[in-house]
């Protein structure tokens, strides 16, 4: 009977030992003089050195434990004193849950990368159900990311806002500049919702909104063309905060793609070239992102077996003010935490959905 668990083991030490091989190549080019003169081939091979170091030094943590097995196996076989034997066990033990640890990380590091998780991303955050406290819970999402962002060096750019009356967001679209933003932000996207006694209550009724969340990764040119015959610019006077020569000058640029009916505008720049560019990267984003709801649903078992699919229809979390409660419901976390969370404590919800996700891979790569 053909063991295939063997095989799978077997297959992946031999992509391990090619990528071992492949990561001295990259060393030795490093090292040669006229590499450092073309940045761009410098740049590529520091990458790949990088994304395969990881790789190689869990690999190399592997195979300690394992001569540290043997080792403590074939010493046990010739060792009569009872106190070495306890020690030489505890060895061993020890050896064999590294070896399980190394064996894990190493299946979630073979795992196919994200090709648009080093990206810098594009939030866009609408108010959903609710009217003006829908508005208001989606400028303090707002205000959550920013924390986040702030805890994690990452520099927040402003690409349009429309404001409603009380200080709330009926819109929001910012870009998130940083390394590693789209892996730790894509699983944002889909409705938030918020239950909590509104500012407007008078009567002390706890009330549910919501608002919606899309993270889309920035695209380059190469990616997604863009006919710009296909595009109708309008200008217009800025408004809201952003100093004499934004508000008194027509800076701001109202984007339309004719094809697909979507409507961008951007005034946080003084220059009306400048907010052009940045409304072309943001429909680069939204066309992208077209793209791949397009993929998706061609790939319907794929887009159900992962965590959180990304749409913006599908409840992710609740925001339960009262409980001082925050749940995701793709992984049935809850935390009583909601302060924290609020303040961009998100470390525990992106690492624990990080990890559901490749739990879910993982099981997916067993059963093929």
């Amino acid at each position: 009977m053909v063991n295939y668990d063997l095989i799978k083991v077997s297959a992946m030490f031999d992509k391990l030992e090619d990528l071992v091989r492949r990561y001295e190549e990259i060393r030795n080019e490093l090292s040669e003089p006229d590499v450092a003169s073309d940045r761009d081939r410098f740049r590529k091979l520091m990458k790949e050195e990088n994304d395969l170091g990881a790789i190689v030094d869990k690999y190399n943590e592997y195979k300690t434990a394992i001569r540290t097995i043997d080792e403590s196996l074939e010493l046990l076989e010739g060792e009569s004193d009872e106190e070495m034997r306890q020690m030489l066990k505890g060895e061993l033990a020890d050896a064999r849950e590294a070896k399980e640890r190394a064996e894990h990380d190493l299946k979630v590091l073979l795992l196919p990368k994200d090709p648009n998780d080093d990206k810098n991303v594009f939030v866009e955050i609408r108010a959903g159900a609710g009217g003006d406290e829908a508005a208001l819970f989606a400028s303090e999402l707002y205000r959550m990311y920013c924390k986040y962002a702030d805890t994690m060096r990452w520099k927040i750019e402003m690409i349009s806002l429309n404001e409603s009356g009380l200080g709330g967001f009926k819109e929001c679209v910012f870009m998130v500049n940083g390394q590693g933003a789209y892996s730790k932000l894509k699983y944002e996207s889909g409705v938030h919702r918020v239950q909590r006694i509104p500012v407007t209550e008078s009567g002390g009724r706890i009330h549910t909104s919501t608002a919606t969340v899309a993270i889309m990764p920035e695209v380059e040119e190469v990616d997604v063309k863009i006919d710009l015959n296909d595009c109708k610019f309008d200008v217009f006077r800025a408004s809201g905060n952003g100093g004499q020569c934004v508000n008194t000058t027509d800076s701001a640029v109202r984007l339309t793609h004719i094809p697909t009916g979507i409507v961008i505008s951007c005034q946080d720049e003084k220059s009306q070239l400048k907010n052009r560019d940045k409304a072309l990267k943001v429909l680069r984003a939204k066309l992208y992102e077209l793209e791949q709801e397009k993929a998706h649903d061609a790939e319907a078992d794929l887009r159900r077996s992962q965590i959180g699919t990304g749409d913006r229809s599908e409840k992710i979390r609740t925001y339960n003010f009262p409980q001082s409660r925050c749940t995701d419901h793709r992984i049935k976390l809850t935390l009583y935490t909601l302060d924290d969370v609020m303040n961009g404590g998100l470390t525990e919800l992106v690492d624990s959905l990080t990890a559901a996700d490749q739990a879910a891979k993982l099981l997916k790569m067993s059963e093929n």
